[in-house]
């Protein structure tokens, strides 16, 4: 990748112009891609669809061990239409469709003056569609997503305004000007599981998933669900910590206590440049566990943690991320 210039994953390059010339090009290509969006969104929902739910998760290493690192902080939210919800998804591909956004910062250790050996700082935004299907017992989710990494993100001025605003550190110029460049990666993903009854109230669900684009990896795993909440639902896994975040509900109220577990090999990255920074681990692990909650009068939320295993060469250790979700009743 060229310093100062916009890459898109596949080789096309926008050379250097200014700074103008970078943020309208910027622009356009996010106009196009929301307006894309909307266009089949607004099809979905004249295609005998209604919207059916709306899912929302935000992770901070701050809530998990205090500390202000590596997958710092991110944000996940769904919008969901298809036809009458079931209980499961329908058997036809693009029956049911999901928007989902996304915006993510990742940072060294340290904001000010980074060991040279730690990852680079990147902001990543994404926009995409998915759909949901069940044939049989077995459960699929495809689904494409533009990948936006860089400045161009602006996610690097909204940390640095926030960390101002609460007072705490902020990452130095040098940091930023040594960010992951620009870039634009079509990203393609693939989930398929299939749940196993073990009682009324507990399931087990064997996955498997893949990734091609801004993260190229192949991950297998299971998650395991106690409680009524979650058992006839539509959930929705967080690329970063693997929760499932509830995107279709039901009206059980009470607890569900949830733990996952998953191991991945991880063949390529946008956030390990091989001409800087340090070298990408390719084996990635991730432990978690989590509780959700509903009451009867809508109120709902869930909280969580996830231990993230090394991710590069040289990191000592892993980390350990909150994971939160509150709606009130009114």
């Amino acid at each position: 990748m060229c310093s100062g210039k916009m890459q898109l994953k596949g080789g096309i390059q926008i050379g250097p112009g200014g700074a103008t010339e970078r943020d309208l090009f910027m622009r356009r290509v996010i106009l196009a891609a929301l307006a894309a969006i909307v266009s089949l969104c607004t099809t979905a929902e004249a295609a005998d669809r209604t919207r059916l739910g709306f899912g929302l998760l935000l992770n901070n290493d701050f809530l998990g061990d205090g500390d202000d690192r590596w997958r710092s902080g991110s944000i996940a939210t769904s919008r969901i239409w298809g036809p009458t919800w079931t209980g499961v998804a329908p058997e036809r591909f693009g029956d049911l469709l999901e928007l989902r956004i996304q915006g993510e910062v990742i940072t060294p250790s340290d904001l000010r003056s980074p060991d040279p050996a730690d990852r680079l700082y990147a902001g990543a935004l994404s926009l995409g569609l998915h759909t949901h299907m069940q044939r049989g017992a077995a459960e699929y989710a495809f689904g494409g997503d533009l990948v936006f990494v860089g400045p161009q993100t602006q996610l690097d001025n909204f940390q640095d305004g926030l960390h101002d605003f609460l007072g705490i550190s902020r990452p130095s110029d040098a940091v930023l000007d040594a960010q992951i460049d620009n870039s634009i990666n079509p990203t393609l993903v693939f989930e398929s599981g299939r749940r196993i009854a073990l009682s009324d109230r507990s399931s087990l669900r064997p996955f498997v998933e893949a990734r091609a684009g801004v993260e190229t990896l192949a991950r297998v795993g299971f998650d395991w669900t106690f409680g009524e909440l979650g058992q006839s639902e539509l959930l929705i896994r967080d690329p970063i910590t693997g929760h499932r975040y509830r995107g279709v509900t039901s009206d059980w109220s009470g607890f569900s206590f949830v733990v996952g577990a998953d191991v991945a090999y991880v063949e390529d990255s946008e956030f390990f440049p091989e001409d800087r920074g340090p070298v990408l681990d390719n084996s990635r692990e991730r432990l978690r566990a989590g509780v959700m909650w509903q009451g009867k009068n809508g109120a709902s939320g869930f909280g969580g943690l996830t231990y993230l295993g090394e991710e590069f060469e040289g990191q000592e250790e892993g980390q350990l991320i909150g994971s939160l979700r509150v709606r009130f009743g009114f």
